[in-house]
This record gives C-alpha cells, sequence and structure tokens, in this order.
C-alpha cells in the first residue's frame, strides 16, 4: 500500500490534497511534491523485504503514491543494470566507472518510469484523457502507458522530432499534432486547450507524480551499491524531473534509515546550444531564464526553460556539484567510444554525460579514483535520423 500523506508545493511551501487531480502549485504556480508518512512506510518497506520483491520500480510501492494495485499500469519497468565500465574505465584510468543504463526500461528510455506513475494516478483519479508536450522519449512512453490503461492520449511534437518516436507515438494509438516549434510551444497549445478539450496535462513537472516515478533511480542506485552512493552523478538535463527526483529519493531514504548523510556531487550535462540552467549555475541565479534559439541533435536536452528550474539549481548547490555543456560533436564521439568500448548504443544524451566526465577528469574537478556514475537516459536507435547527419573521423 501507498504512505502517500499530501502534495507540498516545492518553492512556497503549500500543503494541497493527494486525491484529486493536480497540475501545479494553485497558490504560486510551481511543481508539487508528493510526501510520504515513512515511519509507518518503514514498517514493511525494508531492505530485508525488498530482496523477496519483483525486481521492478514496483518493489517501492510504499513510497510511490497510488493507492490501489488495480490502478497499476505497468510494463515491466525499473530495475535496469548499473554496469561496470571495464574496458572504457580503463581507457579513463578510472577503476569505478558505472553506467546506469535507461535504455532498457520499456518503451526504451527513463520516461517510462515517470510516465508509468502520471498515467497510474491519473487513472486512479479519474482522468478520461492525458495530453502532453514533448520532444521524443516522453511522448512515447505516455503514448505506450496510455494505450495499457486505455486512455485516449494527445501528444503535441516539435514537427522536426525524429521519426522514430513519431511513429512510436501512432503504433500506440495516440493522436499526435507535429509543431512549428520548440517542446515549450508544444506546451502553450496544451495549456491553452486542455480544458476544453478535458486532457489532464501529464507535461514534466505539471503534474506531481512523473518525479516519483523517476525518483526510483536513486532508491535502485543505493540497492545496486549495497546502500551506498556514489561519489559524483553525471546526468543529462532537459526537463530536470530526473534528477529532482533522485535528490528526493537520497532524503527518503535516509530518513527510512538505509543510508546516511553523504550525497553524490550531481552534475547536469546540457547542450551548448542550450544551456539554460548552466547559464544559471554560473551566473548564481536561482531559476533560469529561457534559451533563445535553442538547437541539439540531444532532442531530451532541447528544453528552452525547465519548470522546475530552481528544484534542479538547488540540488547542484546541495551536493557540491557542478553544470556543464557539451557540443553536439563531443556527444556523438561520445556515444561512439561506449559504444565500442561497452557495446551500449546509447542516445547523445548518453555520449553528453562522457564528454562532460572527460572535460572534468582534465579540470581536475573529478579524480579518477572516484566511484562515478554516468546515466544513459535512452537507446541510441530512436536517434539515427539525427545522429546519421554527423560524422566523426568518417565513422557515423
Amino acid at each position: 500500500m501507498s504512505f502517500l500523506i499530501d502534495l507540498e508545493c516545492g518553492a512556497c511551501g503549500e500543503h494541497h490534497a493527494a486525491d484529486e487531480l493536480q497540475n501545479l502549485c494553485p497558490a504560486c504556480g510551481k511543481p508539487l511534491l508528493a510526501r510520504y508518512d515513512l515511519t509507518s512506510a518503514g514498517q514493511t518497506l525494508t531492505k530485508e523485504t525488498l530482496e523477496l520483491r519483483e525486481p521492478t520500480l514496483w518493489r517501492y510501492r510504499e513510497v510511490l503514491p497510488v493507492r490501489k494495485d488495480y490502478y497499476i499500469v505497468s510494463l515491466g519497468e525499473g530495475g535496469t543494470p548499473l554496469v561496470h565500465t571495464d574496458r572504457l574505465g580503463e581507457t579513463l584510468g578510472m577503476d569505478a566507472l558505472y553506467i546506469k543504463d535507461e535504455s532498457l526500461n520499456p518503451t526504451g528510455s527513463f520516461k517510462a518510469r515517470g510516465l508509468c506513475m502520471a498515467v497510474s494516478r491519473a487513472a486512479e483519479l479519474g482522468a478520461t484523457a492525458l495530453a502532453i508536450p514533448s520532444a521524443g522519449n516522453a511522448a512515447g512512453a505516455m503514448a505506450a502507458y496510455a494505450a495499457k490503461a486505455g486512455l485516449p492520449a494527445y501528444v503535441f511534437m516539435p514537427r522536426d522530432t525524429p521519426a522514430a518516436f513519431i511513429i512510436e507515438c501512432y503504433a500506440h494509438g495516440a493522436h499526435v499534432e507535429l509543431i512549428d516549434g520548440l517542446i515549450t510551444d508544444c506546451g502553450q497549445i496544451v495549456a491553452e486547450r486542455k480544458d476544453q478539450e478535458g486532457w489532464f496535462d501529464v507535461s514534466t513537472l505539471k503534474e506531481p507524480y512523473r518525479i516519483e516515478g523517476k525518483k526510483t533511480m536513486g532508491y535502485e542506485l543505493a540497492e545496486q551499491f549495497g546502500w551506498e552512493l556514489p561519489d559524483v552523478i553525471f546526468y543529462p538535463t532537459g526537463g530536470g524531473t530526473g534528477l529532482i527526483g533522485m535528490w528526493k529519493a537520497f532524503a527518503e531514504m535516509e530518513e527510512l534509515g538505509w543510508i546516511g548523510p553523504k550525497r553524490p556531487r550531481m552534475v547536469v550535462v546540457q547542450a551548448t546550444g542550450c544551456q539554460p540552467i548552466v547559464r544559471a549555475y554560473e551566473q548564481n541565479w536561482e531559476d533560469a531564464p529561457e534559451w533563445e534559439n535553442a538547437h541539439t541533435l540531444a532532442s531530451g536536452l532541447r528544453v528552452p526553460r525547465a519548470v522546475g528550474d530552481f528544484l534542479v539549481l538547488r540540488a547542484i548547490r546541495e551536493s557540491g556539484g557542478y553544470a556543464i555543456a557539451v557540443s553536439d560533436e563531443e556527444m556523438i564521439v561520445g556515444v561512439r567510444e561506449i559504444g565500442s568500448t561497452e557495446g551500449i548504443f546509447t542516445a547523445p544524451e548518453g555520449g553528453a554525460v562522457l564528454a562532460a566526465l572527460k572535460t572534468m577528469l582534465n579540470d581536475g574537478r573529478v579524480d579518477r579514483s572516484e566511484q562515478v556514475v554516468l546515466f544513459n537516459t535512452g537507446s541510441g536507435h530512436k536517434y539515427v535520423d539525427n545522429m546519421s547527419g554527423l560524422k566523426v573521423d568518417d565513422q557515423i
């Protein structure tokens, strides 16, 4: 069972009811975060009971928001491998370099974690149709879980979204509209039409439960490391839900008594053509104004303005971490290096985190003796249209 209590605004701190459909905080328009009775949850959710549970994200049932099992919409998400990179690590002089490979989730990316939770909870609370703006993976995941739940799905994507993502949505029966613009323009259309059309908006951080699915990456990571956390996490960041979710998970696990106060340094990785969080971090701003003329081949990083920007920046600074941008060319080199040493065909975002690591090894912000985790958030197979246009030493 779930020990969900209520929803707390991440900005103003106001509390709101959890058992009705909610989007942003009615008081200030910022994201809502789920709170749990962790003392009660810890009576049945223990390290010992986890050993007996299924290897999906639903193993953390007590600290997830769906109250009745009947409403769980699952395709087997979670339980992704933590790969020790023997060959890649050797090339970098590192003995403790790991890749958390989220491409092995249903629908091929980490978005499955968030959208399974958002769709399940929306169904439980009576939503009759769902809408999402997306640059790619989130649309495919929402369409798949909505299909499984029997809910109509309305997807709005930039017209230049790679074909694989669009075809995936059609395959799952979604209603797809292609927009001349960016994901922010798609989001504006959803916001303008959702009330009239009767859609529930499951945009990134505009509903409270995608983050709850994403936070399970943090739970899994601790479990896979024997209830320790690594020294550094490199995370490719568009909307930032995954990073915010993991930071939330670490706090919950400490309250449960599973881990101590040690936290990884969280490193946000963005594209040089769209780096609002990096700019805000470097300027010591509390939020990240919209990035003009956003462009990058990594669709998941082409997010000019993140609704949860202040939460991302807060996590970076509280962890003593960093924000760094890399070029599209560096991403492609990273994709090839990971693929040719570890046999993992990453999305460009996965190549981006390797490029960022190499920069920070060279400038001394990360030591080669540290335990480092790179997050590959999706499969390269969906990006072949984007990556085929860039050649690195005539190899791709």
